[in-house]
């Protein structure tokens, strides 16, 4: 399986100046999680891959796809020859 890079976007980033609407649900999650969805979202995607993530929030993969697309998560796959390697670089927004 190829590595997935996840950032959040530009549209994102524009969006950090306006508020994101989050749902009932949303906060309810972050609740749970005990951290904002915009870091955790990232972060799990990552290390646990998109199945697991969605499975984790106890959510339907639609939903976490429409989240993250809401709030300026994007996700990359790329794929490394032998030897390669790849190296997240985390921006302060």
């Amino acid at each position: 399986m190829a590595p997935s890079a996840v950032r959040i976007g530009r549209a994102a980033q524009e969006r950090e100046c306006m508020v994101v609407r989050k749902t009932k649900k949303m906060l309810d999650v972050e609740k749970r999680i005990r951290r904002p969805l915009e870091r955790a979202i990232p972060e799990m995607l990552n290390e646990e891959g998109f199945t697991e993530t969605a499975k984790q929030l106890k959510l339907p993969k639609p939903t976490l796809t429409y989240w993250m697309l809401k709030l300026g998560i994007e996700m990359r796959r790329v794929a490394l020859a032998p030897g390669e390697e790849i190296e997240i670089k985390r921006s302060n927004i």
